[in-house]
């Protein structure tokens, strides 16, 4: 009977798809592209694909804090959806915007400047450091049209128009797949550049998204696409309501953020082929995780929405069944990971050693995906969209660095035990996750109107 409960109302689904494809497949854009483009590096060899991953992730780390700023944003911007305020979001998208680029030309810099210090902090391998700073240097000028585009698109998710950025992306991201083969191995009078055109082919395709999105947005008159005076007239007032919520979420994406660098480190002082097997899993793990990015976004911009509008109970409705939901669609999605590992041999130009251990990987991640994906539509779905940042913190990062962490860097560096050992105890977060997300769930405490 509670299983037919959970299906039974046809208008949460129907919205939440109409919300959640849009995304998914944006992030099925961007997974694929990032999947063709380490099968491209792949091609070059084990170290370069080793310091691409590295590089990433610094792009990671600045992708996680714009995460938070615009998804703290997107608190407030659901809720102001749902009173149909559009000052208020015309403000609070141009607060966002004022951030980001601070943030953003502060990692421009660095990247710029010391990439050989930024790599040397990941790997202690000098062909990595060499090849991975080259990478960094070239690709940081995409940092700054990047977050822009990164602030327009989530803000776009809350007021309910997904298909632009979609649109977006595809085009943007179809043209880096041709680029990156151009660039990477060379036609005609185009020399092969290597990784650095891999970087090449990023900064273009993302100066193009950002000029669709905002191209768009202005022309269409959505209603985050202000005037200068309409985006950056907030006050104070304003800045530190928005602050009040919005800096645990930037907080806690931070440490998250941080925390997935501290697992590449681990697996990059281990041994190259543990960090080029951790990359390898986790580009490849991108690809069917989508469906739970497009679920919590989508739970989120609903259940704010109906905090917004003053039907609180409906949005407890909802916040139960996407918690529900979610693990029980993981279960079946982890399912698909089985036949993706089988073509990798095909794909990467890696030692048999390396595929040893992402086989390993994959049978943990298979069996963590339902417990991650309760935990997701718990921080993204239900918390954040009901204003329970703070709790929102602890929630997501506790256990991460005062458990998992540690663990993992025990089993490598004190106790030297397979690669495969060390990534379990990097999973063993999820289910320890699941009991608090359960508890807040019940308590009802997640639900605040913070407009």
């Amino acid at each position: 009977m509670k299983s037919l409960r959970l299906f039974d109302d046809r208008i949460f689904y129907k919205s939440l798809f109409a919300i959640a494809l849009p995304i998914m497949l944006q992030n099925l854009i961007n997974s694929s592209v990032n999947m063709i483009a380490t099968v491209m590096i792949g091609r070059l060899g084990t170290v370069e694909i080793a310091a691409v991953g590295l590089g990433n992730q610094v792009f990671f780390l600045l992708n996680m804090i714009l995460f938070g700023v615009s998804s703290g944003g997107a608190v407030f911007t659901a809720q102001y959806w749902g009173k149909k305020d559009i000052e208020g979001i015309r403000k609070n998208t141009g607060l966002c915007l004022v951030i980001v680029l601070v943030i953003t030309s502060i990692f421009t810099a660095a990247c710029v400047i010391f990439p050989r210090v930024i790599i040397g902090w990941y790997s202690s391998d000098p062909a990595v450091i060499e090849c991975g700073s080259v990478y960094l240097r070239a690709v940081a000028p995409c940092f700054i049209p990047f977050s822009i585009s990164f602030v327009f698109t989530l803000i776009m998710r809350t007021i309910e128009k997904v298909k632009l950025p979609m649109i977006a992306t595809f085009f943007a991201l179809s043209l880096n797949v041709a680029l990156s083969y151009l660039f990477i191995f060379g036609a005609g009078a185009i020399p092969a550049m290597g990784v650095a055109g891999s970087a090449l082919a990023t900064v273009i395709t993302r100066l193009i998204e950002m000029c669709i999105l905002l191209g768009f947005s202005y022309g269409r008159k959505y209603a985050l696409a202000g005037t200068p005076r309409e985006l950056f007239g907030f006050d104070s007032a304003f800045a530190g309501r928005f602050f009040q919520i919005a800096l645990p979420v930037i907080i806690n994406e931070l440490l998250w953020s941080l925390g997935i660098t501290m697992q590449n480190v681990i697996f990059a002082r281990t041994q190259t082929d543990a960090i080029a097997a951790f990359n390898i899993t986790n580009t490849v793990s991108q690809l069917t995780w989508v469906v739970f990015i497009g679920l919590g976004n989508g739970a989120a911009v609903l259940i704010g929405k109906k905090i917004g509008e003053g039907e609180e109970l409906t949005a407890r409705s909802y916040a139960r069944k996407i918690t529900l939901f979610a693990p029980l669609m993981a279960a079946a999605v982890a399912l698909l990971l089985l036949p993706l590992s089988w073509i990798l041999p095909f794909l990467f130009n890696v030692n048999a050693h390396v595929f040893s251990i992402i086989n390993a990987m994959f049978i943990i991640l298979m069996l963590s995906y339902p417990f991650r994906a309760f935990n997701m539509s718990m921080v993204i779905g239900v918390c954040r969209s009901g204003g329970d940042t703070l709790f929102s913190v602890f929630y997501d990062i506790a256990f991460m660095w005062g458990f998992s962490l540690p663990l993992a860097a025990a089993a490598s560096f004190i106790f030297h035990a397979p690669v495969w050992l060390i990534f379990l105890c990097l999973a063993t977060e999820d289910p320890l996750k699941m009991f608090i997300g359960i508890w807040r769930l019940k308590s009802g405490k997640w639900l605040h109107n913070v407009t």
